[in-house]
């Protein structure tokens, strides 16, 4: 039967041998984030909140002795958290809003547009408070801004970023995939965003094998809005996600079918282009993996990133501001990941201008 820690209850945080981490949200995203952060560094133990509290339950007694069921409603326990990693479905808003204002570091996996736009606008508050807030901590966004900041330093300038996504983490994150379709792209492109519907701007992909080539379409993704912060300079940046033609029709309409629990392999492809050793030249990073597991581990590794003070900059931030142990730069993050299965490849071309 899993352990429960009540609402204000220091004694018991303090006997587990330190501050815990509280995971809100179980699903098949918040469940590999909580198995992998009982692997961080400087976690002793964590905290599970759910909707449904059966599940945190579950989940709880599949991880063992150092995993609890938290009562109640996690704010009620930020005065004693080291930081709360949030993997519900959108909107995480509100929960992280209330997390900065208890001083209290959070990470959130929203792949929403909605929910990062309004997390960015946190940044001044978020730094004169002095918390880290880490954005999008997932597949994409997530990994895909390590990637996007490790090719960069390859770099003398960086003209463009372009981001693909293939696959879903869950039921969640098939819902705001479907969603999102329907949206307006937010792309950004010589100084200005443009936005265009979703579903347009067809373009051939190729991902890691087996998956190989794929459609992508323009969706309401946060992924340019990320990286229009960590490359101001940058003339394009976009984000695109694959879809079938039935993804696209149905957009607006009810998902037509229940999503699958769990998702099968995903992949994400990041291409960056610019000016290296005085020529124009892309580099292309790419990771295939089951979506929520690399989702998971980038969330957890993330927690480890804010509870060390790893990151490169304080504020609400994206994934290109990980670094891990002594060296302020996103490879050892990387291998962080690789060390957990998580692994990238990397592929070169020549951009003709």
């Amino acid at each position: 039967m899993a352990n429960s820690l009540g609402a204000g209850s220091p004694q018991l945080h303090e006997s587990l041998g330190g501050r815990p981490v509280a995971v809100v949200g179980c699903g098949t995203v918040g469940a590999r984030a909580a198995r992998q952060l009982l692997t961080v560094s400087g976690v002793s133990h964590v905290l599970l909140f759910d909707d449904n509290p059966k599940v945190a339950a579950q989940v709880a007694a599949m991880l063992g002795r150092r995993a609890h069921t938290g009562a109640g409603d996690v704010r009620e326990h930020l005065g004693s958290l080291g930081a709360v990693l949030i993997a519900t479905p959108p909107d995480q808003y509100n929960l992280a809003a209330d997390c900065v204002a208890k001083s209290v570091p959070v990470v959130v996996t929203s792949d929403s547009l909605a929910d990062v736009r309004r997390l960015t606008e946190l940044d001044s508050v978020v730094r004169s408070i002095g918390v880290d807030v880490v954005l999008g901590a997932g597949f994409a966004p997530g990994l895909t801004d390590v990637l996007a900041a490790h090719g960069a330093g390859w770099f003398e300038i960086v003209r463009e970023v372009h981001v693909s996504k293939y696959g879903t983490a869950g039921p969640a994150c098939a819902r705001q995939h479907h969603s999102s379709l329907s949206g307006e792209s937010n792309d950004f492109r010589d100084g200005a965003w443009l936005h265009r519907p979703g579903g347009s701007g067809r373009e051939l992909v190729w991902f890691p094998d087996p998956i190989g080539g794929a459609d992508c379409y323009r969706a309401a993704l946060p992924d340019a809005l990320l990286l229009q912060r960590l490359f101001p300079e940058a003339d394009r940046l976009s984000g695109r996600m694959a879809a079938t033609r039935r993804d696209r029709l149905t957009s607006r309409l009810p998902m037509l079918r229940k999503p699958h629990a769990e998702a099968g392999a995903g992949a994400v492809r990041v291409e960056v282009r610019g000016r290296m050793d005085g020529e124009e030249t892309s580099v292309v990073l790419a990771c295939m993996d089951r979506p929520s597991v690399a989702a998971g581990a980038v969330a957890a590794v993330a927690v480890g990133a804010v509870l060390t003070g790893a990151l490169r900059r304080s504020g609400a931030v994206g994934g290109g501001c990980f670094s891990v142990g002594e060296y302020h730069e996103p490879a050892p993050f990387l291998r962080e990941l690789a060390a957990r299965g998580v692994r990238c490849a990397r592929f070169e071309g020549t951009t003709e201008r």
